[in-house]
């Protein structure tokens, strides 16, 4: 599995590479502020690729006596540097752009490798972004799924470049700087929804759907008469479930011992890499207000 992590991420930094030198040559060769915000863009993806690469070599390690809960939030950590590093190259392309459509010094070259390298970098962000998502999804791997969001969304910025340069093309310059605008706005909202989704993790935020899927289990089985305590974490690729369950006073510890593993393995079962801690207590009258509130 790591050794597949490492390859797809490895694949991206060399990726990210070619474009970022390919972009930044053709840009200050036709002074293209559009191609030039690509270029900053693509080294900035450069920076997160490799980033991601050695965040996805570090977050698998197992458990330590460092690091109780393993090494996964690393992938976390290096998705929000990813938003504070998209955030940076939209302040330069909103501030570039702006001032060029208010100096009114908007004439760009347009050249037939500006078609190119734009074109080239579409084809190649559609290949890798599929590449990394496809990795993400099967490895539950944060780390991967912002670079494949961060790609994809290149894609679309790309796209409103290569507009950019055909209104030029025609004698429409400032669509130039207004196409770098367009791409901040595209990445502000990638960074947004990066940002949001690093934060939570690493503030222990519930993922969504999770604690719900617990309490279905939980209820499916008819031996727990309460529960309470639910708390869910993330980290990397790992899920971290804990509870208590309130059982008849009366049944053996062997049976309590079977009940928990079946809970446990049916939740392994929906939540893939899932850490379950089951507390078992018995019923009490003193626990009846339990059921009102089960975060408790």
């Amino acid at each position: 599995m790591v050794k597949e992590k490492k390859k797809v991420a490895l694949i991206s930094v060399f990726a990210a590479i070619f474009l970022t030198g390919f972009k930044l040559v053709i840009g200050v060769l036709t002074g293209s502020l559009g191609i030039l915000s690509e270029a900053l863009h693509s080294g900035l993806d450069l920076v997160a690729a490799i980033i991601t690469y050695f965040s996805v070599r570090i977050s698998d390690k197992p458990a330590d006596e460092k690091y109780n809960y393993g090494h996964g939030k690393i992938e976390n950590f290096s998705a929000f540097i990813e938003t504070i590093l998209l955030l940076i190259t939209c302040a330069w392309i909103l501030f570039e752009a702006i001032s060029r459509l208010v100096s009114g010094n908007t004439h760009i070259q347009v050249t037939v490798w500006s078609y190119i390298v734009v074109v080239s970098s579409i084809i190649i962000d559609i290949n890798r972004s599929r590449m990394l998502s496809k990795a993400a999804k099967k490895h539950n791997s944060q780390a991967l799924e912002a670079d494949a969001l961060h790609f994809s969304t290149d894609i679309w910025s790309s796209a409103v470049v290569l507009f950019g340069l055909i209104c030029a093309n025609f004698g429409f310059f400032f669509a130039d700087s207004v196409a770098a605008l367009v791409v901040a706005l595209i990445v502000l909202f990638v960074s947004y929804k990066l940002g949001k989704k690093a934060a939570d993790v690493l503030l222990d935020k519930a993922p969504n759907g999770t604690i719900k899927v617990v309490q279905q289990v939980l209820e499916a089985f008819p031996e727990v008469k309460h529960f309470h305590s639910l708390k869910v974490r993330t980290a990397g690729a790992d899920t971290f479930i804990k509870f208590n369950i309130h059982l008849d006073a009366d049944l053996n510890f062997r049976y309590v011992h079977e009940i928990c593993d079946k809970i446990e393995n049916e939740i392994k079962a929906i939540i893939a890499r899932s850490e379950v801690y089951i507390h078992a207590e018995p019923l009490d009258v003193s626990h009846n207000h339990i059921e009102d509130n089960k975060f408790l």
